[in-house]
């Protein structure tokens, strides 16, 4: 998309998608995407020749937030920070996750938001928690992952990941092909990383949450996350301490994140969901599916005005926002598209359990806040 209103980033070509790509590039382990050649991602970011690389994909820490509190992470500060990367569209951790494990945009890996309508029962599915026993995950996200695209290369190739994700729904559409190590906590991550490293591995991938997970429940702007953050720095100069000499790291994020101020019940406001046969998607960006999206949108978009951006499906993918857009994954879409700016979150609460929480800090749309990722490059 050329130009989007002021407060929305589109996602640039310097982003998370060319990440992993790039560094296994760097260990001679070259790929060849839809998107780019792995040769051309490294020059992009800048990575140098390596012997060995450990990948660190920190969900949740943005940009801007490790920014704002980067006095509690000085061993990230004092990595080589390269201008922050964007994200992909939609901002979320399925979507970011699968563009940095296969080098492709979400257009074609169909992973199109946190949840969305499934083509076998017609109700709303998770594209994380994949609890829809109809929905094969390879069979939805068929593009080769960047470990396929190796061949027999990938058996130098480990993941380090909770045993809980290993072999899991997001785990096979983003990362299949290497092989696994489960690791509990981000003491035991490290270990098994910098064991892999040093006993014949070229490439680890090493996965951290609880960055995310923090700011989900308390919000980024919370002691706790601050807390977080401090554990995650010290976690990272154990690893610089651990893996053997001459491995480069190499840390990103496949999202920031904004803390919400005003949480909007689209079923409360009178008329806004007639013609709506369902709400998907997440608060920050929301997939309604409906027979008359341009009707709808319409309506959206005089309801919220400049505080959301409104698109149809057909200028959902002629904006360029989701790269070039699969057959599959322009009938999984919504009709409607819905990004909210500033720290807006609309949510449908028909049906919604009472007793459950809301999220503090949400993620998914196009602000600066959710759309810049850090790049940190250190070779030990």
């Amino acid at each position: 998309m050329s130009t989007l209103p002021f407060g929305f980033v589109a996602p640039a070509e310097r982003s998370v998608r060319a990440t992993l790509s790039a560094a296994l590039d760097a260990v001679g382990l070259a790929t060849t995407t839809n998107e780019s050649h792995s040769a051309a991602d490294r020059e992009l970011l800048g990575l140098p020749e390596a012997p060995r690389v450990c990948f660190v994909l920190v969900d949740g820490l943005g940009a801007q937030n490790l920014a704002a509190r980067s006095g509690h992470a000085g061993t990230l500060r004092a990595w080589h920070g390269a201008e922050p990367l964007t994200s992909v569209a939609p901002s979320t951790t399925a979507a970011a996750i699968t563009a940095v494990g296969t080098g492709e945009l979400p257009g074609r890996t169909s992973m199109l938001s946190y949840s969305l309508r499934s083509p076998a029962s017609g109700t709303n599915f998770s594209l994380i928690k994949w609890e829809d026993p109809a929905l094969n995950p390879v069979d939805w996200q068929s593009e080769p992952t960047l470990f396929e695209r190796l061949g027999k290369q990938s058996s130098s190739c480990v993941l380090v990941q909770p045993a809980a994700y290993v072999g899991s729904g997001l785990t096979l559409c983003a990362l299949r092909g290497a092989s696994a190590r489960a690791a509990e906590t981000l003491e035991d991550r490290v270990h098994a990383a910098a064991s892999a490293l040093r006993t014949g591995a070229k490439a680890v991938y090493l996965y951290w949450g609880e960055v995310d997970h923090t700011g989900h429940n308390k919000g980024w702007l919370s002691e706790a996350w601050v807390s977080e953050l401090e554990q995650l720095d010290a976690g990272m100069r154990l690893l610089a301490r651990s893996v053997p000499k001459g491995t480069l790291i190499v840390l990103t994020a496949d999202h920031g994140m904004v803390d919400v101020t005003e949480r909007i019940d689209v079923g409360s406001v009178p008329g806004l969901l007639d013609g709506v046969d369902l709400v998907s998607g997440e608060e920050r960006l929301l997939h309604l599916y409906t027979h008359d999206g341009e009707a709808v949108a319409a309506r959206w978009q005089e309801e919220f005005g400049e505080r959301s951006l409104v698109l149809t499906k057909q200028q959902a993918i002629d904006s360029g926002l989701f790269g070039s857009v699969s057959e599959h994954a322009a009938g999984v879409m919504g009709d409607v598209l819905v990004m909210q700016s500033g720290s807006l979150s609309l949510i449908d609460g028909r049906g919604r359990d009472p007793r459950q929480s809301f999220m503090v800090g949400v993620h998914g749309s196009l602000t600066p806040e959710e759309m810049f990722v850090p790049l940190l490059v250190e070779v030990v």
